[in-house]
Order: C-alpha cells, then sequence, then structure tokens
C-alpha cells in the first residue's frame, strides 16, 4: 500500500451542496474502494466546514459541485483553488521502481481541475508523504513535477516533505493548484442549451484513476506482459494528459465556452458536474483504448461499472454551441487530432445516455 487508510480514495471534489452521484461498483468495493461510504465521508465534511463563522460576508462565488472553488480577491477578480493527488497509482510506481512520471500525473489532476471553470492556472505546491526520505525517490518525483509544470505552464514555487514513518507505508504525492479568473468569464456550465455540442479529448490511458479496482483486475498479468504492444507497466504508468494550454487557447479565441469537464472517475457522468439544467446524449464516443479491454475482461466487470471508474478514452469534454462546432474543433484538433464530436446537450432531464 502506498497509504495506509489515505491511497485507496476514489477522486472525490467537496462541495457544499450535493453534486451528481456516481453510483456504488460491485468490483470496485472489493478492490477496496466503497463509493457509497466515500460519499457519505464528503457529506459529513461538507458539513462542518459549512458551519465556519467567518464573522463576514463569504468572498466565494457559488459553484456547488464544481471541479474548483472560486473566491474573490476583488470586484472583478477571482482565485480558482484545487486540490488533488495521485492515489494508488504510486503502488504501481514503486513495484516497478519508478517515480519519474507521477509528478507529471500531480500537477495533471490539479491543473485539470482549475481549468474548467475558465481560469488560468498560475502555480502549485505540493505535498509528499513518505515513509522514510529517500533523495532518489524524491528526486525522481520532483523530475515529473517539473515536467508537468511546464506543460501546464505553471510555477512550483514551493510544497512539503512530511516523514511519516508511523503512518505512511511507501510515498503519497498530492498537490494544490491556484489560478485566476475574471468573475464575469467564470465558466460553470449554466450557459448550455439543449443542443450544444459536446468534444471529447482523447485520454492516454487510465489517467490518474481507478489504479485499485486495475491492479486487482490485473494481478496475473505480470507488468512485462507486451500483448498491448508494450509492457503493461508502461501502458499502466503512462502520465496523465494536461490540458491546459489547448483549453486557455480556445477561452482566449472567439468560441463561445460554455463548459468544460474534466473526466476522471464517473466517465462522461461528469458533464453533469456543469450547472445547467440539461441531460447530455454521447452517440458518438471516442474509441475506447485496449487496456480498458484487458481489464475488463479479465477483472469480469460490467460495462456500467467501467464508465464509472474510468475515462474510457475521453479526458476532457468541451461544450460549444452547434455554430461553433467547427471554430472549436479546427482549434483543438491541432493539439489533439483525435478530437472530435462525441455528443451533444438534450432538453433534460439531467441524465447521460
Amino acid at each position: 500500500m502506498a497509504v495506509c487508510g489515505l491511497s485507496v480514495r476514489p477522486r472525490l471534489r467537496r462541495s457544499c451542496k450535493a453534486r451528481a452521484q456516481v453510483s456504488a461498483s460491485d468490483a470496485y468495493a472489493k478492490a477496496g474502494v466503497d463509493q457509497g461510504a466515500a460519499d457519505s465521508a464528503v457529506a459529513g465534511l461538507v458539513r462542518a466546514l459549512g458551519a465556519i463563522n467567518l464573522g463576514r460576508p463569504s468572498a466565494q462565488v457559488p459553484l456547488p459541485g464544481h471541479y474548483a472553488s472560486v473566491i474573490k480577491i476583488g470586484e472583478e477578480m477571482g482565485i480558482a483553488l484545487s486540490t488533488d493527488g495521485v492515489g494508488t497509482k504510486l503502488v504501481l510506481a514503486e513495484q516497478l521502481g519508478r517515480f519519474d512520471t507521477v509528478g507529471i500525473d500531480c500537477v495533471a489532476m490539479n491543473v485539470n481541475d482549475v481549468i474548467c471553470v475558465g481560469a488560468e492556472p498560475l502555480a502549485m505546491l505540493d505535498y509528499i508523504a513518505i515513509e522514510k526520505a529517500d533523495p532518489a525517490v524524491c528526486e525522481e518525483i520532483g523530475v515529473g513535477l517539473a515536467a508537468g509544470a511546464e506543460k501546464a505552464g505553471i510555477e512550483i514555487p514551493g510544497g512539503e516533505l512530511a516523514q511519516l514513518g508511523q503512518l505512511v507505508r511507501g510515498v503519497d504525492v498530492s498537490g494544490a493548484c491556484f489560478g485566476t479568473v475574471a468573475l464575469d468569464a467564470i465558466v460553470d456550465g449554466s450557459a448550455v442549451e439543449p443542443g450544444d455540442v459536446v468534444i471529447g479529448l482523447p485520454s492516454t490511458g487510465l489517467h490518474s484513476n481507478g489504479y485499485t479496482l486495475a491492479r486487482s483486475a490485473l494481478a496475473e498479468i505480470p507488468l512485462d506482459d507486451d500483448r498491448l504492444g508494450r509492457p503493461l507497466g508502461d501502458v499502466l504508468l503512462e502520465p496523465t494528459e494536461i490540458y491546459v494550454k489547448p483549453i486557455v487557447e480556445l477561452l482566449r479565441s472567439a468560441v463561445d465556452v460554455r463548459g468544460l469537464a474534466h473526466i476522471t472517475s464517473g466517465g462522461t457522468k461528469n458533464l453533469l458536474r456543469l450547472a445547467a439544467d440539461v441531460g447530455y446524449e454521447i452517440d458518438d464516443p471516442l474509441p475506447v483504448p485496449p487496456v480498458f479491454e484487458l481489464i475488463q475482461g479479465q477483472g469480469g466487470v460490467s460495462d456500467g461499472e467501467m464508465s464509472e471508474v474510468f475515462n474510457m478514452g475521453c479526458g476532457f469534454c468541451v461544450v460549444v454551441p452547434a455554430a461553433d462546432e467547427a471554430a472549436a474543433l479546427e482549434l483543438l484538433q491541432a493539439h489533439y487530432p483525435a478530437a472530435k464530436r462525441v455528443g451533444r446537450a438534450t432538453d433534460g432531464p439531467r441524465r447521460i445516455v
């Protein structure tokens, strides 16, 4: 285990109102992650934090259930904040003795959330919890953090290295990111209308979600097995894609960007975290990479559960008016040739079909 009691968590973002719930999954629970218990735990945290008495009006912009929080720092500007970590992908890194890419995952999981509110990420702080400080391991983690920071265009001015031998078995890597966004340019999905187009951007693989289930399903296959065209360990350790620069470029263009969704655990159901009272029809999904088919076959996981736990080949979604589809695709396909229209917003109810 990477971190006792902490490493097998699903990806959950806290908010002061309930978000669209992802149903608990049988195979995931058997592998060690109880989604229902996690949702209840988050609800308890939200109740406690909701009781904070500031003695002044809150500066928080109401974005219930969204990917990042925004705090007003003036009449026109806000700071977007998000925090996340690598999770049990670190168990795999430890098995392979390779930590030089997990820093990229840490950066990606944070900056990809911050851009979902229309913010431009500026900086991140990292937090490394480790059983005993290992200079070689920490330097490798730093190499990945630096590579991720360069790709995202952010700084990492500081962080924390905590030696927690009584709590940690291995290492856990997490971070907190902030960016800036004009208050009148926040993208929360409230402008999405029926008929708007959903564009999908391809993932590089599992990203940083579902590794507890993936490792359980693939436990009998050696990490040097090359049935997927390269060693399985390399496929599973492939870093999470960082979508910052293409999305910031899109936000600065003339395209009317109405919704942005980082597709993590929960798959395309993450679109329901956008504020508009609409549904979404995903009628032409991106191709599913072979690694997901291998996990499903080896683990006997249902189609529905696979879609609830993994991104299934789509790492990010952009919602634009149909009139802007061509312009958005031209820009995004310059970065991701496989990007395409995958669906559309529908006239309710709030569900994915």
